[in-house]
């Protein structure tokens, strides 16, 4: 992201804090900025994370659609979510125009905790993760969402299909003519597999779409579930692919992938059919992420990961080829 984007962002922040109550003692310090820009907010006592939302991603009742079901995973799944602070006039989602563009914001509660540490990941990790994803799906096969719910979808034709939401994986970032023939071998894999497999209301819903350890807080026997931005309608399994994002390629998957099965059957039934799904939705996310870094390839930081990062993702595509789907070893 360059200086110019983090500058409009700040802008965005400066806009929106006042319809929250903030005033002119208040201090904005960025502490994330990838998608959307993170704020930590400060004034006396009261401190608060401030999202600033990318332009042109989501519509304001799509920011609103996923403050709903957040809200309903607290109160009603055992989840603990971040809690959203409404602004003086009781709206969810804030919005300023600030360089003649409509920007949208959202203040939540500064939740306590850290992420894991990806270098020690270890299977108690992944087990509690499995436990929670669990939770997050029986709520979202049992929960009625309001009437104007809309988030958009993370099937076959937004992914790898026709409507790509990240950009062509052929895009990516070191993809020349022999890594398109492997990669698009596995492509053809993911689709035939997932025709077979359906979109059957057991299997096919609302999901996280990014529920990576990253994306969990810490805080003793707390665990908090942050970063719904992506949520949307996908296969629940997805959830596990997303789990691995950037560490596919890593000798602990199989452990991981054991431990995280325990966690989410202590929570509910999982049966061999969607367990035997899981490479496939590994894949799934491994080739979304190159086709996400081709269309970043603006940044240093997808410039300096994209090619081993491709290089990786064929090595992956031709053993899932190799065993017509059922795994990545």
């Amino acid at each position: 992201m360059t200086a110019d984007a983090a500058a409009a962002d700040t802008r965005v922040a400066e806009l929106a804090l006042p319809r929250y109550g903030f005033g002119s003692r208040c201090t904005l310090r960025m502490i994330n900025l990838s998608e959307n820009a993170t704020f930590l907010v400060e004034e006396g006592e009261r401190r608060a994370i401030l999202r600033v939302h990318r332009v042109g991603y989501h519509a304001r009742s799509d920011i609103e659609s996923e403050l709903a079901w957040l809200a309903a995973l607290g109160e009603e799944s055992g989840v603990v979510t971040s809690e959203v602070v409404p602004a003086t006039d009781g709206a969810l989602v804030v919005t300023v125009v600030a360089d003649d563009v409509e920007r949208h914001a959202v203040l939540f509660h500064l939740v306590p905790g850290i992420e894991p540490d990806d270098v020690a990941l270890g299977t108690s990790d992944f087990e509690t993760l499995g436990a929670i994803t669990a939770r997050m799906h029986e709520h979202a096969r049992g929960w009625t969402p309001p009437a104007g719910f809309h988030r958009f979808s993370w099937d076959w034709d937004h992914t790898l299909g026709d409507e790509p939401r990240w950009g062509r994986w052929q895009d990516g970032i070191g993809v020349g003519p022999a890594e398109e023939a492997a990669l698009g071998a596995a492509v053809e894999v993911v689709r035939e597999r997932l025709a077979a497999y359906g979109v059957g209301s057991d299997r096919f819903g609302l999901v996280h779409a990014d529920l990576r350890l990253a994306n969990l807080l810490v805080e003793g026997d707390l665990v908090t579930v942050i970063d719904f931005d992506d949520c949307g309608l996908s296969w629940f399994m997805y959830d596990f692919g997303t789990a691995v994002s950037f560490i596919e390629h890593d000798p602990r998957l199989p452990q991981w992938q054991a431990a995280w099965l325990r966690g989410y059957r202590s929570v509910t039934e999982l049966s061999a059919e969607h367990e035997a799904m899981l490479a496939t939705f590994v894949m799934l996310r491994r080739l979304l992420l190159v086709a996400w870094m081709g269309s970043h390839s603006h940044s240093r930081e997808c410039q300096d990961l994209g090619p081993g990062y491709t290089a990786g993702t064929v090595g992956l595509a031709r053993r899932y080829v190799a065993s017509d789907g059922a795994s990545l070893g």
